[in-house]
């Protein structure tokens, strides 16, 4: 075989498994959504108070197709981006159903969660609750029969 030929049927599937493992999140867990979904790209920082979560949506239309909700400490990013009806020649672009969880240090707050899109980009910003003040405490201990 021709080395054109040969890496036309062969190539590499380090894109997806690289997606698969998350893109290089070790720090953020993650939770898995169901397998017909795309995985949402994402970058996250964490400071200032606020955690902010940016996720890579290009093509949507945030009012109809971006879905966020939060349970606990895990916030969950859907989106939905539909095939044009266009005739095209080549595309590789993604369609379908993409979403993302992620596990934050803390539990979502009631208030104070916003999010924006802007030029494909989804910033979801988090405020940090100031963190009590962790008094010292004694567990008592019974004894049992």
């Amino acid at each position: 075989m021709t080395g054109s030929l040969m890496s036309r049927h062969h190539r590499s599937g380090l894109p997806e498994l690289m997606a698969w493992l998350g893109a290089g999140f070790p720090d953020v867990p993650v939770v898995w959504g169901p397998r017909d979904t795309h995985v949402i790209p994402i970058e996250v920082t964490d400071g200032d108070g606020q955690y902010v979560l940016r996720a890579e949506l290009p093509g949507v239309d945030p009012e109809k197709d971006i879905r966020i909700t939060a349970e606990g400490d895990t916030l969950t990013v859907r989106a939905e981006h539909s095939e044009s009806t266009d005739d095209k020649r080549h595309s590789e672009f993604r369609y379908g159903s993409f979403e993302r969880s992620v596990r934050l240090p803390f539990p979502v707050p009631e208030d104070g969660v916003s999010a924006e899109y802007r030029d494909g980009i989804l910033t979801v910003t988090v405020p940090r609750a100031a963190e009590e003040e962790q008094a010292v405490r004694t567990v008592p201990v019974r004894r049992t029969a």
